[in-house]
C-alpha cells in the first residue's frame, strides 16, 4: 500500500492521528521535542515536524475513509493526483528522528551551499543551506523536500 500525505486543520495533527488509528488506518506523524519558554517557566513540548501534515498508509480504494475523522482537510496533490510518498522516504524520516544532532559549528557556510551531513540521524543526506544564524543552520533536505534546523547545544 502506498503512503499519502494528508493536510489537516492547524494544530490538529495529534487529534487526526488518534482518530485515524481508531478506524484502523496506519498513520505516521513525525514528532520532535522542543523547549518552549513562557514568562515563568520552560517546558518540553512534543510538536509535529511538519505542521498540518500526517502520512497515511492506505489502499487507494479506501482513501475516502480518512474524511470521517474531524480535522482532516484534504490530500496533498501532485500533478492532479494524490501525492504518493515512497516507503523509503517515510523510513528516512523515521530514522532521521531517532538521533539527536549536537556539537555543530557553523563556519564558512553561505545560503545556497550544498552540504552533506556528516554526523547524526541524517548522516549522508544532502541539503541546501537556506538560512544561517549564530549557532543554527537551516537545510532543505533534497531527498525529502523538508526544512530541518541543526543547532549547537550549549
Amino acid at each position: 500500500m502506498p503512503w499519502f500525505a494528508i493536510y489537516t486543520k492547524p494544530k490538529n495533527e495529534k487529534k487526526v492521528v488518534e482518530g485515524l488509528e481508531k478506524i484502523g488506518v496506519e498513520v505516521y506523524c513525525p514528532m520532535i521535542t522542543q523547549v518552549k519558554q513562557w514568562s515563568d517557566r520552560k517546558k518540553k513540548v512534543e510538536m509535529p515536524l511538519i505542521n498540518s501534515y500526517v502520512f497515511v498508509n492506505i489502499a487507494d480504494k479506501n482513501r475516502n475513509i480518512v474524511f470521517n475523522v474531524p480535522g482532516v482537510v484534504r490530500y496533498l496533490f501532485w500533478l492532479g493526483k494524490p501525492a504518493v510518498i515512497q516507503d523509503h522516504e517515510i523510513e528516512v524520516l523515521k530514522d532521521g528522528l531517532k538521533g539527536i544532532l549536537n556539537n555543530v559549528e557553523v563556519q564558512g557556510i553561505q545560503p545556497g551551499d550544498i552540504l552533506t551531513i556528516s554526523k547524526g540521524p541524517f548522516q549522508g543526506k544532502e541539503g541546501i543551506v537556506s538560512q544561517i544564524e549564530k549557532n543554527k543552520i537551516r537545510l532543505v533536505l533534497k531527498e525529502l523536500g523538508v526544512l530541518i534546523t541543526i543547532s549547537k547545544e550549549e
